[in-house]
C-alpha cells in the first residue's frame, strides 16, 4: 500500500512545474488576445456578441401572439358588416409593401379605387401598436369563404379589440360619409347586390301640388329628429309609406325624390322573389340603417289581398305563392317583433289599387302616411313645364290648364309631350294637341253610353 502511494506522488507534478506551465500559458492567452484586437474591430466584436446573447435568450423573450378572424361564417341570418367595413378601410392603407393591388375605376368616383388582393398582407399601426392583416378565402361550411385574419401581440389584445377595431369602423364611416354615393339593391339568391343610385329626381321637379309635397318633406323631417322619441314610447324607429294611384302618376319618380333628400340608399324587394317566411325575415334583416325598402305594385302579390274576398283562392294564380311567404310573415317584418331588429329605416309600399290590399296592411304602424299619386293637375303642369321647359308663363297655359282639370291624364304622359321638343311653343303646341284628342276620346265615350243608356 505504501508503495503505491508514492507511486501516485512521483506522477504529481512538482510546484515549480505547475507555476512554470502557469506562466506559459498566461502568456499564450495575452498574445491571443491582442492579436484578437489587433485584427477583429470593435464593431464586428458588437455584433457577434449581440447574436449570441440574442440565440440563447430567444426563446425566452420571444412575443407570442394572438389572432382575430372576421369570416362570414356564423351561425345566423345576417351578413358580418365587418368584413365589407374592412376591405373598405384597407383599402386606404394599401402602400409600397403590396406589389400586387387590385384597382378600379367606377361609375359616379372621381379617382381611382384600389383593393387588397387575397393572399396579400398589409402592416397597420395604431399608436404603436402593429398589427398584421392578411386577406384570405377558403370554402367555408356556413357562408362565403372570405376572411381577414388580424394579428397582433398578445399584450396588446385590449387596445386592439375595443380601441383600434372601433378606429377602422369609425374611420370607414367617415370616409364614406364625406363623398357618399347613394346605392340601389336588389337581391340575387340569399344575398343583397348594389350598383349606383344616380336618379335626379327631387321635391322640386316632382309634378306634385306643393301642399302635397310639403306634408311628404315635414313628415319625413319630424321622423328624422324622433329617434329618443320613439325609444321613449317603446316604438321601432322606422316609418310606413303607402303610394297608389293609376300607372304614371310619379310613384317612383317620388321614392326617388325620398332617397335623394334624406340621403338614404333604397333596397328594392320584390315579393314574388321571396321563397319562405325565413327568407324574407332574412332579406329584411339584411337591410341597413338609413335606407329605404321598397315594395313596389303590392297588388299584384296574391299574398296580401283582402282575404275577406278571396274566392279565387284556388286559382292558378293563387297556387303559384304557395311555397312563398305568409301575410303574417310580411305583416311581423313590417311592424312585429322581427321590425325592432332594425332603426332608422322607412318601408314604401306602392300599389295601382289599394282597395285590393288586405286591411291589416293598411292600418297606422305598418303603412302610416297613405299618399294618393292623382292624375296631373294645373300646379303639377306648370312644374312640368318649368322643369322641361325652363318657362314660367305662356299664352298657352291657360288653355292647357282648362283641359287638364276636367281630364284623367297622368304626370307621365304630359311630360312625354314636352320632351318633344326643345322649342316652348312647338312643344306646349304638343301637349294641347294631346290633350283635346284625349278630350275628344272622352266625349265620345259619355256620348256612347248615353245612347246605350237610351
Amino acid at each position: 500500500m505504501a508503495s503505491f502511494v508514492l507511486e501516485i506522488l512521483r506522477l504529481v507534478p512538482s510546484t515549480s512545474s505547475l507555476l512554470s506551465l502557469y506562466a506559459s500559458l498566461s502568456t499564450s492567452l495575452m498574445l491571443l488576445r491582442n492579436a484578437y484586437h489587433e485584427f477583429i474591430p470593435q464593431k464586428l466584436e458588437s455584433f457577434v456578441s449581440t447574436k449570441i446573447k440574442n440565440y440563447f435568450s430567444r426563446n425566452k423573450n420571444q412575443p407570442s401572439y394572438d389572432t382575430f378572424i372576421i369570416d362570414n361564417s356564423w351561425e345566423g341570418l345576417s351578413r358580418n358588416k365587418l368584413l365589407d367595413i374592412a376591405r373598405f378601410y384597407l383599402s386606404s392603407r394599401i402602400g409600397p409593401k403590396n406589389k400586387i393591388i387590385r384597382i378600379g375605376k367606377f361609375r359616379g368616383e372621381k379617382s381611382f379605387t384600389a383593393g387588397l388582393v387575397k393572399g396579400e398582407r398589409i402592416v397597420d399601426v395604431f399608436e404603436g401598436v402593429e398589427v398584421s392583416w392578411f386577406f384570405g378565402d377558403r370554402e367555408m361550411e356556413n357562408g362565403g369563404g372570405e376572411f381577414f385574419e388580424i394579428s397582433f401581440e398578445d399584450k396588446y389584445r385590449q387596445k386592439v379589440y375595443y380601441e383600434y377595431l372601433n378606429h377602422v369602423i369609425n374611420t370607414h364611416k367617415a370616409m364614406t360619409e364625406e363623398e357618399k354615393i347613394l346605392k340601389l339593391y336588389s337581391r340575387t339568391g340569399r344575398h343583397w347586390e348594389s350598383i349606383d343610385f344616380e336618379h335626379a329626381a327631387t321635391f322640386d321637379s316632382l309634378a306634385m301640388d306643393y301642399e302635397l309635397k310639403k306634408a311628404i318633406m315635414d313628415d319625413l323631417d319630424r321622423f328624422l329628429g324622433r329617434r329618443d322619441y320613439y325609444r321613449r314610447i317603446g316604438k321601432a324607429w322606422k316609418r310606413g309609406y303607402l303610394l297608389y294611384g293609376p300607372p304614371g302618376t310619379g310613384k317612383s319618380s317620388l321614392i326617388a325624390a325620398m332617397a335623394n333628400y334624406l340621403h338614404y340608399d333604397i333596397y328594392d324587394l320584390e315579393l314574388a322573389s321571396i321563397r319562405s317566411d325565413s327568407d324574407l325575415r332574412q332579406a329584411m334583416l339584411n337591410v341597413d340603417r338609413k335606407s329605404i325598402i321598397v315594395i313596389e305594385d303590392l297588388d299584384c302579390n296574391s299574398k296580401v289581398h283582402d282575404r275577406s274576398n278571396s274566392d279565387d283562392s284556388n286559382s292558378d294564380d293563387s297556387n303559384a305563392y304557395a311555397s312563398n311567404f305568409t301575410l303574417s310573415s310580411l305583416l311581423n317584418c313590417v311592424d312585429g317583433l322581427w321590425s325592432s331588429c332594425a332603426e332608422e329605416r322607412i318601408v314604401v309600399f306602392t300599389t295601382n289599387h289599394r282597395q285590393v290590399l288586405d286591411p291589416a296592411l293598411l292600418r297606422p304602424g305598418r303603412m302610416d302616411m297613405h299618399i294618393h299619386m292623382s292624375y296631373c293637375t294645373s300646379q303639377g303642369f306648370r312644374i312640368l313645364a318649368s322643369n322641361y321647359l325652363d318657362i314660367k308663363d305662356h299664352h298657352l297655359f291657360e288653355e292647357i290648364d282648362g283641359l287638364i282639370q276636367n281630364m284623367d291624364v297622368t304626370p307621365a304622359s304630359i311630360a312625354e309631350e314636352l320632351m318633344k321638343s326643345d322649342d316652348a311653343d312647338t312643344a306646349l303646341e304638343g301637349v294641347l294637341n294631346f290633350l283635346k284628342l284625349k278630350k275628344k276620346d272622352k266625349d265620345k265615350i259619355e256620348e256612347e253610353k248615353e245612347a246605350d243608356l237610351c
